[in-house]
């Protein structure tokens, strides 16, 4: 091993998917393998006793998650890279590996040359944090999200949540019981409520009623 490679150390309780790893890091010039671990304890063991440039880490093990060990390892080092892996690619595993400190996030599924590419990326930049699909995982987060009412029918639903019945409705808004009607079962369609208790507490939830309408 030349001393300018950069070591990585692998955690992941599957070996085959440790192997694999192994193969395609010694296959490239810049990275050499320091070792390997089964689970979160070993692998905050090799994290403190090796000193690796880049840390690559499986989510779900034995005995906690990849997760964990990138947040305790994060409190002792900030110049680590940290790779998460994962099989379960969604917005929550990625916003997990993000608030945890890891430098990148990779799916399993995706090709040795992207986990290289990460791990490159993690020991350059161990404190920014790289990802596919984090451009579209933060506009699903920002974008408005849940049911989307209708202006007339957020004023029915405002009045649902006061206690009127349809009969009240209908004269509260100047329309017929029919409309009234009309406009309560769209809301309960959107919602997919059974009835006004239902609605209601949906509506809070989603963040269409506060909190105090909702008691």
């Amino acid at each position: 091993m030349t001393e300018d490679r950069l070591t990585v150390l692998l955690v992941d309780d599957h070996e085959l998917i440790r192997q694999g790893l192994a193969r395609a890091f010694e296959r490239s010039p810049d990275f050499s393998v320091a070792g390997e671990a089964g689970n979160v304890a070993e692998g905050l063991r090799l994290a403190r006793t090796l000193n690796p440039s880049v840390i690559v880490t499986d989510v779900r093990m034995p005995d906690g998650t990849g997760l964990d060990l990138t947040k305790a390892i994060r409190a002792d080092n900030q110049e680590v890279g940290i790779v998460v892996l994962t099989m379960y690619a969604g917005d929550e595993q990625l916003f997990g590996a993000l608030e945890a400190g890891a430098s990148a996030f990779v799916s399993k599924d995706s090709p040795s040359d992207d986990v290289i590419a990460a791990a490159r990326h993690a020991s350059v930049s161990p404190r920014s944090f790289a990802a596919a699909d984090l451009a579209s995982a933060m506009q699903r987060r920002l974008a408005p999200s849940g049911p989307q009412l209708s202006q007339r029918e957020s004023e029915v639903l405002t009045l649902l949540a006061e206690g009127l019945g349809v009969s009240g409705i209908a004269r509260k808004l100047f329309v017929s019981e029919s409309t009234a009607k009309t406009h309560i079962s769209k809301i309960y369609e959107k919602l997919g409520a059974a009835n006004r208790a239902q609605a209601i507490m949906i509506a809070v939830r989603s963040g269409l009623l506060s909190d105090q309408m909702g008691d």
